[in-house]
């Protein structure tokens, strides 16, 4: 059996009980069905400690045991594997176009999902929306209430603040809004993430990430943010804005537009098919495009492509990541259609770099978001982090 680590061990430090814990359950998920001597092996923990650290988490009910092993010398060892009924998580992705949730179980199976198409949602609107669709989850008896971890939201940098295209006067109030009063009246820990980096981690539990570990996930939505992951961890930067590349300025010889976001969007892709006569198209009406407008939505890949182009080719050569993910809510066709481009574009502008990543679409790709802040509440209780062994709090 070939175990899988990524780096897993564990300490004797001060605090190293909880990480030890952690690093069990991580290993458990990443090769079950797995034994005591083989978790004993990979995590480093002499066999006493791992038979005390998966006691416990039997009792906690987060593991459960799926029978001995056969096929061995000796009595056969029980295997083990992680609970999907252990711990509940929801998480909600708050957009300009659109709220979507879902409620994961502990395998990072969605056991409950609702979109809702809201353009600019409002702070009550969102209230509304969390408020309705837990009870309606809650009634169905799809997840447990009483393990949930907690909620998880995502949504982007400067929700408020950025001009897009029939954005309303008054929905700058959510650079003041305190998000956490959304959800307060729940009682549940809540956990905030920028809308990219939540999909770079969803990606990097549940998608690509369990080959790549460092890479750079970039998220096209009404906007266009990007997530980065080095070394199995994702990074924030220095003011949290780190993978911010739809912010960075397009040249006026090259085009109208201020940001890069300004094109590779949604919201660019939308006015490109507009400003070519077609209008009124909504993004579930982008996977049923045919004719006239199908060329057109090619066109803005390509286009999307050359500007893409070179803040990738910088991102090769500070980074050197593994692979770039391309996801979001742009249908996968258009997706396709983006990384074919892309990957020309970099062969013949990158000749010169010593290592160019490929770009590829993401596994997870329109739910990415939700999924990667249902896993926020998850990672604050259950998987190891760098902080887990820090003196202060995470």
């Amino acid at each position: 059996m070939n175990l899988f680590s990524t780096g897993l061990s564990g300490t004797n430090l001060e605090r190293g009980g909880s990480h030890n814990l952690r690093v069990t359950l991580q290993a458990i998920r990443l090769n079950a069905p797995i034994t005591k001597v083989e978790l004993a092996e990979i995590t480093g923990l002499t066999p006493p400690s791992m038979t005390n650290i998966t006691r416990k988490l039997l009792l906690d009910g987060l593991i459960i045991e799926t029978g001995r092993r056969r096929g061995e010398r000796g009595q056969p060892a029980m295997e083990l594997a992680i609970n999907a009924d252990g711990a509940f998580s929801v998480g909600i992705n708050i957009d300009r176009d659109h709220i979507t949730m879902v409620a994961l179980d502990f395998l990072g199976g969605v056991r409950a999902r609702i979109v809702e198409e809201i353009a600019f949602a409002m702070p009550e609107q969102v209230a509304d929306f969390f408020t309705r669709n837990l009870e309606a989850i809650r009634a169905s008896g799809v997840v447990d209430m009483d393990r949930i971890a907690g909620v998880g939201v995502a949504m982007p940098d400067d929700f408020g603040r950025v001009d897009l295209p029939l954005r309303p006067s008054d929905f700058g109030i959510w650079e003041t809004f305190d998000l956490r009063k959304l959800f307060a009246a729940h009682s549940l820990d809540v956990f905030i993430e920028n809308d990219a980096s939540a999909a770079a981690i969803g990606e990097f539990q549940f998608g690509h990430g369990q080959t790549a570990q460092t890479f750079l996930y970039v998220l096209i939505s009404a906007g266009l943010g990007g997530g980065l992951v080095i070394d199995g961890h994702p990074v924030r930067g220095a003011s949290g804005r780190s993978g911010e590349i739809g912010f960075l300025p397009i040249g006026k010889a090259r085009r109208s537009a201020v940001n890069l976001q300004d094109v590779v969007s949604l919201s660019g892709l939308f006015a490109h098919l507009a400003a070519a006569g077609h209008r009124d198209i909504s993004v579930a009406g982008l996977h049923e495009l045919k004719g006239a407008i199908a060329k057109e939505a090619l066109v803005w890949t390509e286009r999307a492509a050359d500007l893409l182009c070179e803040p990738l080719l910088v991102i090769n050569a500070a980074i050197d990541p593994e692979a770039v993910f391309i996801g979001g809510r742009l249908p996968a066709k258009l997706v396709d259609s983006l990384v074919d481009r892309l990957a020309v574009n970099i062969r013949h502008r990158g000749a010169s770099l010593p290592s160019r990543a490929p770009v590829l679409r993401a596994a997870l790709a329109e739910d990415a978001a939700a999924m990667g802040a249902a896993i926020l509440p998850f990672s604050s209780r259950f998987l190891p982090s760098r902080a887990a062994l820090m003196k202060t709090e995470a």
